[in-house]
């Protein structure tokens, strides 16, 4: 089986237990093919800050919330994904007996991203603005050959969320849909996003499975916090990946609980 993991900022600040790395690597042990990609946005927030960087927020016409990723921003952003985050959760990797090594899209050109020219926002009067795109991309390629190499060798990448743009810049791309494109380019078998719920919460209640027709139509009535999640999971379906799962990494034994279907949303085409 081959798996795309995604580790979300809120998950990584509530602090990984230790319990989600044994069982990552019980589940590594079992497959031997498992990708991680992972976020920490509140974490850039909070070096941002202290550096005297005040971060801004921007909210797309469709709900999409994302950072304003100015060149300050990109390099700070940059330094903290790639650096101290990146390193933590290689280390830990490490430390309990998998061959971890740390990666961003800039690596061996990993993940190309064309750089957005203008964004469309709304602003805090509701109405449409277009501003500059700043350092952010849309991701366009994945060197899907460079991770099946890897993976063939026994090693567990673990990915930054940066491109790199055609002009050889540091861009920010959502860590979710770079999960959906690492996904969907190495046509895994599922692609689990780990998350602070134990998965999509609609009228006060957890969804336990949906179409990918069915999550379409529901994309307008769900939060900033999880919509980005929902759209990666059909984006990585419709290139080829056969299951989705947004879960609570804070469970016990997430990874194997999830792929039991004890928790979570499941999205796919059935």
């Amino acid at each position: 089986m081959l798996l795309v993991l995604k580790i979300g900022g809120s998950t990584l600040a509530e602090g990984v237990s230790q319990d989600f790395f044994k069982d990552l690597k019980d589940v590594y042990e079992m497959t031997n093919r498992i990708v991680l990609v992972h976020g920490g946005g509140k974490e850039v927030t909070e070096i941002a800050n202290k550096l005297g960087k005040e971060q801004k927020f921007i909210v797309s016409p469709e709900g999409f919330r994302s950072r304003y990723t100015d060149k300050e921003t990109a390099e700070i952003y940059t330094m903290v994904m790639t650096g101290k985050i990146n390193k933590f959760l290689v280390s830990k990797l490490l430390s309990h007996g998998m061959m971890a090594i740390g990666l961003s899209g800039l690596d061996g050109e990993l993940a190309k991203a064309e750089r957005k020219k203008r964004l469309v926002i709304i602003d805090e009067r509701g109405r449409k603005r277009i501003i500059d795109g700043g350092y952010t991309g849309k991701i366009t390629k994945i060197k899907s050959d460079l991770l099946y190499t890897l993976l063939d060798k026994g090693y567990l990448p673990v990915i930054a969320p940066v491109a790199i743009s055609e002009d050889y810049e540091p861009l920010n791309v959502d860590g979710d849909r770079m999960a959906a494109y690492i996904a969907g380019s190495i046509k895994a078998d599922k692609l689990i996003f780990f998350t602070n719920v134990k998965g999509l919460i609609l009228n006060g209640k957890t969804i336990n499975r949906l179409s990918v027709k069915e999550a379409k139509e529901v994309l307008q009535r769900i939060g900033h916090g999880m919509i980005t999640k929902v759209y990666a999971a059909i984006e990585a379906i419709e290139m080829g990946v056969k299951e989705a799962i947004i879960t609570s990494g804070l469970e016990p034994l997430p990874i194997s609980s999830s792929l039991k279907g004890k928790f979570g949303t499941v999205i796919s085409n059935e």
